[in-house]
């Protein structure tokens, strides 16, 4: 059991990558705060995966949201160990017609939400003095550019970033911050996905998503349960040397 006798903060817990990384760190030994905005869902999850999680409703656009997060699981289990910042939301239309909204509520969750998490999740861990372990979810589209995603893309292009200068900036305490980059990951987000390219490339629903599956050299799109070996690597004793890097685990979609 790799995380036995820690504690994590998942946010984006309630459900796809967030909510399996959650049973994976649970099966490890770890008693997991699964935090997300959708409280009722995470507290589901939760109760699912027994005795050693519990849910926190967390909106990682509010700093107070945050303060209070942070400030319940120290109190409550005496400190954090192992930071997932996992909450995220997509939005995509043509460059010419982004709309101010769209551009903020992205960058709101996207990046401030990870900036601030890892902020005050660090400053709890320094105060500890026993280290930590912070993994951010970035994305394949952090990679690159696409013509319909250009907010999306440059919020997750952010997330890598932010982790290169967060793990720089956090190694001296023994904090490792590093990062996963998913490909294209059956989960509810991608029936969303699917029926905006439907709406914004003239496609019949379900087109999308079956092309960009095998467009995958793995053969298949993503599961939330691929990503949970890394995730659990990243947050153990096994990964204490790697600094500020970020993982693809995308079936080989990108080579970096």
């Amino acid at each position: 059991m790799r995380l036995k006798g820690k504690t994590a903060i998942i946010t984006g817990g309630a459900r796809g990558i967030g909510a399996a990384i959650a049973s994976g760190y649970v099966r490890e030994g770890a008693t997991v705060c699964v935090a997300d905005i959708e409280y009722e869902e995470a507290q589901k999850t939760a109760k699912s995966l027994g005795g050693k999680s519990f849910a926190f409703k967390l909106d990682v656009t509010s700093l107070d949201s945050i303060a209070s997060c942070v400030g319940e699981v120290e109190h409550s289990l005496g400190g954090i160990d192992i930071l997932v910042n996992n909450a995220a939301i997509f939005d995509m239309g043509p460059l010419i017609d982004i709309p101010e909204k769209s551009y903020e509520r992205v960058f709101d969750v996207n990046v401030k939400g990870v900036l601030f998490m890892m902020q005050a999740v660090a400053k709890s861990m320094i105060a500890r003095g026993k280290g930590g372990k912070i993994i951010n979810f970035a994305s394949q589209a952090g990679r690159r550019g696409e013509p319909l995603v250009a907010v999306y893309c440059a919020s997750k292009a952010a997330v890598i970033s932010l982790t290169q200068s967060a793990g720089l900036a956090l190694i001296k305490h023994s904090i490792n911050v590093n990062g996963i980059a998913p490909g294209v990951v059956d989960t509810p987000m991608w029936d969303h996905v699917d029926a905006l390219f439907a709406k914004y490339e003239g496609r019949p629903l379900g087109e999308k998503k079956k092309l960009v599956g095998e467009g995958v050299p793995y053969g298949r799109m993503g599961k939330p349960e691929d990503h949970v070996g890394c995730a659990i690597f990243l947050a153990s004793a096994e990964s204490d040397y790697v600094v500020a890097q970020t993982f693809n685990v995308d079936g080989g979609q990108w080579m970096s």
